[in-house]
């Protein structure tokens, strides 16, 4: 013959499993911002050719320790790559600080995340632009754009990843 006891504390179990199992256990706050964010912005939505558009990246530090090390790629959209005759490059870099603006090295795609000078403190922010140079004789009537990947650590040893962050599209007309 089995204890009552045995008998609660499985039935005990076997509800908190259920409520686990089906959503009715406590929710984590949704509300929590990510640990870091990566925003993008444009200073012009169309552009033509020979024009260029700055492509500004702000990588936020939203927890309570600092960031030492990001790492981050950019990549043209599939849409821009099927359009062979949409020409352009990046042809400058510049990092927004606490210190004010400085040039960084390296304009993409591969590792971006030197650019933004980790370390960087709690609650701050570091915002690196790319100059997008638009060919003279690229092609009309095409948007630009692109997707990033980036990767941050942080000195509590934790990390995030995230992305893929799109960027806003760029319309290449002829004037």
């Amino acid at each position: 013959m089995r204890s009552l006891l045995t008998r609660r504390l499985g039935l005990t179990v076997v509800l908190a499993l259920c409520m686990g199992l089906f959503g009715l256990a406590p929710a984590a706050n949704a509300a929590t911002p990510a640990s870091a964010q990566l925003t993008f912005s444009t200073s012009a939505a169309t552009t033509t050719p020979g024009g260029t558009v700055n492509l500004s990246m702000t990588l936020t530090n939203n927890k309570n320790y600092d960031i030492w090390f990001v790492y981050q790629t950019i990549d043209p959209t599939w849409l821009t790559n099927q359009r062979p005759d949409l020409k352009y490059a990046f042809t400058g870099c510049t990092l927004a600080g606490p210190s004010g603006s400085s040039s960084c090295s390296g304009t993409g795609p591969a590792n971006l995340g030197a650019n933004y000078g980790a370390t960087i403190p709690p609650g701050q922010s570091r915002t690196v632009t790319l100059t997008l140079q638009v060919a003279p004789d690229s092609g009309c009537n095409g948007n630009i754009g692109f997707y990033s990947y980036f990767y941050a650590e942080f000195s509590d040893t934790t990390s995030v990843n995230g992305g893929p962050v799109y960027t806003p599209e760029t319309r290449v007309l002829c004037a």
